[in-house]
């Protein structure tokens, strides 16, 4: 989908489970209110699937303001601290900087965020005025590249591996930088395969716009089934393991996904069914 600036990914997803007249719709990822582009959902059965895609890289461009820290680390929270400190900075010090954000990093998700503390979204806490920091976790930053720099403005693309938090990473820009900064833009460009200029509109979209669930388990290898081996798997029953592989995506001879096997022993059992 193409989520415009203001909705919440809960919204969006609220639009297409009425458009579909189905409960079942998730995503593949989360969009903050104030950014806006790709969200990837997924629709009935295929909401089975996205553990398989949680590590897919994502693609954005979008705007770090230098010069001011928000509660939010974005343009929506209350300025904390302001710097006069941006100015003069050139840009060569801004591309040096971001380039030591490439590669492996140690990121600490914003305190408002949907991360888990001892079971209550660090958001909820946030809001209620505690004092919350979250540990640091590795993520991947594969590419990051200055587009533009009008300060106190800078101009970004980037693309990271699944839970690296592009707020964190304009925070902890202006913080290498000496002047604070928070994210004021942003726009999802690409999830995976899939690419913005493939979304519709949320209240555009029908049944026939979905696109096939074995999209989702791609990397897998895949493993053509019989027709009696189509029902056994729909039925939850193990088949011969064929080969070494940890995990199978099991297709039917039309194309269609059934399941997900998992390799025990000498047997590959369904373990995530999708197909009916």
């Amino acid at each position: 989908m193409a989520k415009p600036a203001g909705p919440t990914s809960h919204d969006v997803v609220a639009i297409v489970r009425r458009a579909l007249d189905t409960p079942r719709v998730g995503h593949l990822g989360t969009l903050d209110p104030f950014a806006e582009g790709l969200l990837v959902l997924v629709v009935g059965r295929a909401t089975r699937l996205t553990a398989f895609a949680s590590a897919w890289r994502k693609s954005y461009e979008g705007t770090i303001r230098l010069g001011t820290i928000t509660a939010t680390d974005d343009g929506t929270g209350d300025p904390v601290q302001v710097s006069e400190a941006w100015r003069g900075l050139p840009r060569e010090a801004i591309a040096a900087a971001l380039e030591g954000f490439r590669g492996m990093i140690a990121q600490r998700p914003p305190a408002h965020s949907a991360v888990h503390l001892d079971g209550e979204r660090a958001y909820r806490r946030a809001r209620r005025g505690e004092a919350v920091r979250i540990a640091p976790r590795p993520v991947r930053v594969e590419r990051l590249t200055l587009e533009g720099y009008a300060p106190p403005d800078v101009r970004f693309r980037a693309t990271v591996g699944g839970g690296t938090y592009m707020r964190s990473l304009a925070r902890d820009l202006g913080a290498v930088l000496g002047c604070g900064a928070h994210l004021a833009e942003l726009t999802r460009t690409a999830v995976g395969p899939f690419h913005l200029d493939q979304a519709l509109p949320p209240e555009r979209v029908t049944t026939g716009d979905l696109r096939p669930a074995g999209l989702l388990v791609a990397d897998l290898p895949a493993r053509a089934l019989a027709g009696p081996e189509r029902d056994a798997v729909v039925h939850g029953r193990p088949l011969p393991a064929a080969g070494d592989e940890a995990q199978v995506a099991l297709f039917a001879a039309d194309g269609e996904l059934v399941a997900v096997g998992e390799r025990e022993g000498d047997l590959l059992k369904p373990r995530v069914v999708v197909a009916d």
